[in-house]
């Protein structure tokens, strides 16, 4: 057999359904292995596109989403996904190409050493030298991408080794069982949380990737204790539960801080350093128990006094057995969190325009069903989202709070539109952002999505501009123009809009919401309320009694 085809077949075999990305010539062999394959091309305008749909895939099903490159310039445009993939703990695969190695054929001509360049991000980096170890590599791919923690892997072909033959077999894939926790270390998580004053409970990236929900929810409604989450931990318990507080999206001074500093404890489940800190340990302050398939990455803003290593929903599941219900006065939380309610639902019903970003949360929550989804690129919108957003079930708002990539909201609104056809999805992107990797709405077209892509247009760089009023700079070096984003959506045969009001907005999107094709709506937004809150009213505003 043909190694291309031992390839093709390794894949077929960890259940690959599709490949994302951009052939070249040296990929030609592989490329006409899979032309027969029950693995579906998806072919992309750029690499990084493909990437980071590879990496939502990762994210969505908890299995190696897998992307293609060619050599040189092709698999440099990985990079920046597979840095995404990596820091947000995505399971996803790379494949590249590469020239000959028995034998050059054009001296070093695009030549770039791409495994070693991919060593320092990825869990995996190797060249296939030899077609009898296919097999073996793309396996050992697989188990090492999806093990805690998920990342990315690269994997080279050389078009020499693509086209010889070779009589190795398939590897069964075999799974396995996450271990569960120390007895003893649960009965001491257990002892510190009853004994503690002001118990507090995080969910974090974690547990959203293994779906701890029922085992997280008994623990709140049997012990009684308040939650709040991570970015990245949003929606694992219904956001409209009791005793939720809210979503840390600053790292300090937000109004639930307030929350954070009144605990002794904090259980923190599912969380690792590598997301923005939700707060900050000091020595002498709050403990903190770290829940995890991992120990704790010890560094100067977390140093927890107790790591719980084993399968989240067992720890979390054995604890509830052993705290059972809390005795504990915990009113203090109940406070905080009608004092966050009211603040981050201020601007719920304001229908100025340009619209305000808190009003857009509004109105995509009140349109959208629970296990609606919304992908989000990056900017200072995020944030809005993050503490705004009420997420009634996991994963239905993608964010990205590890590496926080601009251009990665298109691909991954893609791709969960492709893994749930029935559920809709809203793309928010800002106009830097969106203009990163907007020739995908052509592959979105070519797919043939039923998609809704919102561009939130300030001609600027929003994000940093108010990072830059927040330090006191002047306003300066940040602005852009922009292209008439209908005519631009339309030329790809997606279908453009722009609204010119608040009512006019509201109607577009409900009517996008339920039309087929790709919608974009050009939709100016106001975000001149952002340091007047972000930065001045949140520090003034936080005394709960």
């Amino acid at each position: 057999m043909k190694t291309s085809d031992l390839f093709v077949r390794a894949l077929e075999n960890e259940g690959v359904d599709y490949i994302y990305g951009i052939p070249g010539e040296e990929n030609l062999d592989f490329l006409n292995s899979l032309k027969d394959s029950k693995i579906e091309l998806i072919l992309t305008r750029h690499e990084q596109a493909a990437g980071f749909m590879a990496a939502t895939y990762g994210r969505l099903t908890g299995k190696p989403g897998v992307c293609l490159s060619t050599l040189g310039p092709g698999a440099t445009n990985f990079v920046t996904a597979a840095a995404y993939a990596q820091l947000g703990a995505m399971p996803m695969l790379m494949l590249g190409g590469q020239k000959p190695i028995r034998k050059s054929k054009q001296g070093r001509f695009q030549i770039v050493d791409v495994v070693n360049l991919m060593k320092p991000i990825t869990k995996y980096s190797e060249q296939v030298v030899d077609g009898n170890n296919v097999p073996a590599m793309v396996r050992e791919s697989f188990r090492v991408c999806m093990e805690e923690r998920p990342g990315a892997g690269y994997l080279e072909l050389p078009e020499d080794i693509a086209e010889e033959d070779s009589g190795a077999t398939i590897f069964d894939v075999v799974n396995h069982r996450r271990p569960d926790a120390n007895e003893k270390c649960l009965d001491q998580a257990a002892e510190m949380i009853k004994n503690a004053k002001m118990p507090l409970l995080l969910i974090g990236a974690g547990a959203n990737r293994k779906r701890s929900s029922q085992a997280l929810k008994e623990f709140i409604e049997k012990t009684g204790i308040y939650f709040f989450n991570t970015q990245m931990g949003k929606g694992v318990v219904d956001e409209r539960h009791e005793r939720f507080i809210g979503t840390a999206a600053l790292s300090s001074h937000d109004f639930l801080h307030c929350a954070i500093e009144k605990a002794d404890l904090i259980i923190n489940v599912g969380h690792d350093v590598i997301e923005k800190p939700p707060f900050f340990m000091e020595k002498g302050g709050t403990k903190v128990i770290h829940i995890n398939f991992f120990a704790a990455r010890t560094d100067e803003v977390y140093f927890p006094q107790l790591n719980v290593v084993g399968d989240i929903c067992s720890s979390v599941g054995r604890l509830t057995e052993k705290v059972g219900k809390l005795s504990q006065d915990m009113s203090y939380f109940g406070r905080v969190k009608a004092h966050v309610d009211e603040r981050t639902t201020k601007y719920f019903e304001d229908r100025r325009f340009p619209i305000l970003p808190q009003r857009l949360v509004k109105i995509l929550r009140d349109q959208l069903d629970d296990e609606d989804i919304v992908t989000l690129d990056n900017g200072v919108y995020k944030i809005w989202f993050a503490r705004n957003y009420q997420c009634h079930s996991n994963n239905t708002l993608l964010l990205d709070n590890a590496l926080a990539t601009m251009g990665a909201g298109l691909p991954s609104a893609m791709v969960a539109k492709q893994l749930y056809p029935d559920k809709k999805v809203v793309s928010v992107n800002g106009d830097g952002g969106f203009m990163m990797n907007s020739q995908e709405i052509e592959t979105a077209v070519r797919m043939g999505l039923d998609l809704v892509v919102i561009i939130l247009n300030d001609s600027a760089y929003g994000m940093i501009k108010w990072k830059q009023e927040g330090m006191e700079f002047d306003n300066f070096g940040l602005d852009f123009g922009n292209p008439d984003f209908v005519k631009y959506a339309n030329s790809f045969g997606a279908i453009g809009h722009r609204p010119d009001s608040h009512d006019e907005f509201q109607s577009i999107l409900k009517h996008a919401l339920n039309t087929k094709g790709v919608h974009l709506i050009d939709l100016p937004v106001d975000y001149s309320l952002n340091h007047s809150i972000l930065n001045v009213l949140i520090k003034e505003s936080r005394s709960i009694g």
